[in-house]
């Protein structure tokens, strides 16, 4: 069972999200925040896989939050949902450490199946905003040039790395690669800690910044 806390200052949109993720059999609700600070004190107490985390909120705004959150909590996915597709929240967010980027007119199915995938490790990006994202990972100055990641990692995390970033989860590598999920584990594991990166999205992002990645495999 993949347990959310929902966050979003806007009860109404809390008690309607609450019924289409419970309406799954694979989802519960374990709770509801109306700002930042109070998801993070109901994170220790209600233990989520996934924060559906709203941007705009007043106080501690999802930003905020997710920063805490990814610090405190590394264990906890954040997956933004939010109205806000301009630049600056978007590449705020995933800079963050949001797992994935929503915006609030996701499809029922759509939602569902990202808070599904967010809490087995892949990542969503909604189409609108992704075009945004990642032209701004590309303009960016190379810091880690694709030579020095080719070195650093051997041709089969390469392989691992180049299915990461295009979002599939690790029973997917798995069965693309032909490994148990196990092993596929140990690579990613192996990835984060080469790359120094903390999570799946940042290891991503440096494939796509270095040129590992092209943004039409995407």
């Amino acid at each position: 069972m993949i347990r959310v806390l929902i966050c979003d200052d806007q009860w109404i949109v809390c008690e309607g999200l609450e019924a289409i993720l419970d309406a799954d059999d694979e989802i519960e609700v374990v709770g509801m925040a109306y700002d930042g600070a109070e998801a993070l004190d109901k994170i220790s107490e209600v233990r989520p896989d996934v924060v559906l985390m709203d941007l705009k909120m007043p106080g501690m705004n999802g930003i905020q939050a997710t920063q805490r959150i990814r610090r405190e909590y590394p264990d906890v996915k954040v997956l933004v949902l939010t109205t806000y597709g301009a630049d600056e929240w978007v590449v705020d967010a995933i800079r963050s450490g949001a797992a994935g980027y929503l915006l609030k007119g996701t499809p029922r199915a759509a939602l569902v199946a990202a808070v599904k995938g967010t809490a087995r490790g892949s990542t969503h990006v909604d189409p609108a905003v992704a075009g945004t994202l990642f032209a701004h990972v590309v303009s960016r100055p190379l810091s880690q040039p694709r030579l020095a990641i080719g070195n650093d990692l051997s041709e089969r995390e390469m392989d691992v790395l180049r299915l990461l970033a295009r979002g599939l989860t690790n029973g997917q590598i798995a069965a693309r690669l032909y490994l148990s999920e196990g092993t596929v584990r140990n690579y990613v594991s192996s990835i984060l800690t080469k790359l120094d990166v903390e999570d799946r999205t940042q290891a991503a992002v440096l494939a796509l910044r270095a040129g590992v990645v092209d943004l039409g495999d995407l």
